[in-house]
């Protein structure tokens, strides 16, 4: 017997075409099966396939499981978008699954009427939850915390641990995969509950007796602040307290790691002139609107550089060939200067260089600049002196990419690290800045070194 063997494509139309049957049909459990085996990405994919209609009837009908795989790494305002379409109690059944965090994220896009009527919707607990982490600041611990851990009082014994763990599944999984916390009757935190101790010693036993010293966190701590804890602390989640040592949550490491991971990808696109997230699916005039912002500042900052040549008119008339070499003068060194703009984004990130760091990131980066400058000075200074048969056209050609590329690469590692330091975002600053600088500085040089050797170049 042949077995039929379908490409992705097919695959994929075929599993449309079954959940338009299943919407139409109104067969829920055909439904949640075909589309229980695909993968989180070959999910969305689906679903931006389909119709607004088809797209609402599905969010309608998928458990909360399902709906976090689909909208979890949703930019937020597109999530809100469906959620505005969607009935209060669909909309918050279509979240419900989805972290605090997340949760809070997603209702500062609604306005505010649909946003209250999502949070009565929600559980109590799931809306004071997202209520307590909507007073923190974006990117700090208490804004990523799952604010309702499970905890534990000093004043309990080893049996009354026992016996919540065995009656309640959510105490059984929080001592399975992270230390509780413990607290005394004021609500302070004291410490942890290590799952061992629990083993080894006598159920008359109070927590007090048993609690282990554990470095907590503040409330408000940035995401350097966070890494440097992690750097320091091998946990699996830190727990989080206020001014007054209250214990306020808990911040798991994986939750950490996965914000650093969506700031890290969020600064590529800030690099490429990108702000905010942005989709296809995303309102026109929306996404054009958010890349001229962009490019508009671009076009004054080129004419800045473009002012460089027209100071040089006549050095440009006389030796036409140079109109050749300008742009790529100013290319390579802009590609060695994001090369370095690179390195210090994703030092940052890592915790691995600040803004009091910024001579030594200097330092090294020159380094490498003065090698790579002389080799690619060296290279295109021939190319000059071979295509043009003339010597002094390829040193001034090769002299001026070689002091250019230092030049790059000293702003592309130490804009960033000063850009922070002024708590201006390096993403969204730093290319702007050194696409500027390297034009001028490399217009300047090529005109300026051809105008001093102007007798021998013509």
């Amino acid at each position: 017997m042949t077995t039929l063997i379908l490409d992705p494509e097919q695959e994929e139309a075929l599993l449309i075409g079954k959940i338009r049957d299943s919407l139409e049909t109104g067969h829920n459990d055909l439904l949640l099966s075909a589309i229980t085996e695909v993968s989180d990405n070959e999910l969305r994919h689906v679903f931006f396939r389909l119709e607004v209609e088809e797209q609402d009837n599905l969010l309608n009908k998928l458990t909360p499981d399902v709906s976090a795989r689909l909208l979890g790494d949703l930019p937020d305002q597109e999530v809100a978008k469906f959620m505005e379409r969607l009935e209060p109690t669909s909309a918050a059944t279509a979240i419900s699954a989805l972290s605090s965090s997340d949760q809070a994220d997603i209702i500062d896009e609604l306005g505010d009427d649909t946003a209250q009527e999502v949070l009565l919707s929600l559980s109590t607990e799931q809306a004071s939850d997202i209520e307590t982490i909507s007073r923190y600041k974006d990117d700090t611990a208490g804004r990523l915390m799952n604010p309702s851990p499970v905890v534990f009082h000093v004043t309990e014994t080893v049996g009354d641990v026992l016996k919540r763990i065995a009656d309640d599944e959510e105490a059984l999984a929080s001592v399975g995969g992270e230390y509780p916390c413990i607290v005394d009757d004021d609500g302070n935190y004291v410490g942890v509950l290590s799952l061992r101790s629990l083993l080894t010693v006598k159920r008359s036993i109070q927590l007090k007796a048993i609690t282990k010293a554990y470095e907590s966190i503040s409330d408000a701590a940035t995401l350097d602040d966070i890494q440097d804890y992690f750097d320091r602390n091998e946990y699996a989640g830190a727990p989080v307290v206020n001014t007054e040592n209250r214990l306020m949550g808990i911040l798991l490491e994986e939750t950490f790691a996965e914000t650093l991971s969506f700031k890290q990808q969020d600064d590529v696109l800030k690099i490429s002139g990108v702000l905010g997230d942005e989709l296809r699916s995303m309102p026109l005039i929306y996404r054009s609107r958010k890349r001229l912002a962009w490019l508009s500042a671009n076009i004054v900052l080129n004419i800045i550089a473009a002012s460089v040549i027209s100071a040089y008119e006549e050095t440009l008339t006389a030796v036409i060939a140079l109109a050749i070499f300008l742009p790529m003068v100013s290319d390579m060194s802009g590609c060695s200067g994001n090369q370095a703009v690179a390195v210090s984004m994703r030092e940052i990130s890592l915790g691995l260089a600040r803004p009091t760091d910024a001579f030594r990131v200097w330092m090294k980066e020159i380094s490498v600049g003065v090698i790579n400058g002389i080799i690619l000075g060296i290279i295109i200074g021939f190319v000059a002196f071979i295509w043009k048969s003339s010597p002094a056209l390829g040193l001034v050609i090769g002299a001026a990419l070689a002091i250019n590329t230092m030049i790059a690469v000293s702003i592309g590692g130490v804009v960033p690290l000063l850009l922070k330091r002024f708590n201006v975002d390096p993403a969204v600053a730093s290319g702007p800045l050194l696409t500027t600088i390297t034009d001028m500085a490399g217009f300047f040089l090529v005109l300026g070194l051809a105008t001093m050797a102007l007798p021998y170049l013509i």
